[in-house]
């Protein structure tokens, strides 16, 4: 397996993995018409176009084979974050968010996820970041473990609107 930066030619493919995987972080109850709004707009090759635009944010793939479909894919968003909540639960400063990290679901447990997130860590503290934050849903007890893992503390929490309702987060951060 290689983690890549992301390049403009990737946003089909980053789209592709990215509506494959979004669903499995959310809660068994999330109701599929609020996934399927959330990958439309947010995680849609259009939108990856920006993001990978964007200066921003680092984007990363992991593919195990050159011209497959991407194993997964972390996306970091530099710079203060605007949700008050979080920002005031954070104790690092300058901060990275690590906006997005999803592996399919037939990497789980294969080492994709910790070698993307190793790799996000050093882009963070390349760009100059003294720490890096998340939010991961409360019921994602498994991600919640990984995070531990490596390293996360839980430091507060959020919420984040999908669909009609919004869904409650820990805020995880730790030094980088």
């Amino acid at each position: 397996m290689t983690v890549r930066a992301a390049r403009p030619a990737d946003a089909a493919a980053l789209a592709e993995v990215a509506a494959a995987t979004f669903g499995l972080a959310c809660p068994p109850s999330t109701p599929q018409a609020a996934i399927d709004e959330f990958i439309a707009t947010a995680l849609s090759e259009s939108a990856f176009t920006r993001y990978l635009a964007d200066p921003a944010r680092a984007l990363l793939v992991a593919e195990t084979t050159p011209g497959r479909p991407f194993d997964g894919y972390a996306m970091l968003v530099l710079g203060e974050p605007a949700d008050p909540d979080v920002a005031g639960a954070l104790r690092v400063r300058p901060t990275v968010e690590l906006s997005k990290i999803y592996v399919r679901a037939d990497g789980h447990g294969r080492g994709t996820a910790a070698e993307l997130l190793a790799r996000a860590l050093e882009a963070g503290r390349a760009r100059g970041a003294a720490g890096m934050w998340l939010g991961t849903n409360q019921e994602n007890e498994r991600a919640q473990r990984f995070y531990a893992k490596h390293g996360f503390e839980r430091v507060g929490v959020k919420r984040f609107r999908l669909g009609d309702r919004y869904e409650d987060d820990f805020v995880f951060e730790r030094p980088l």
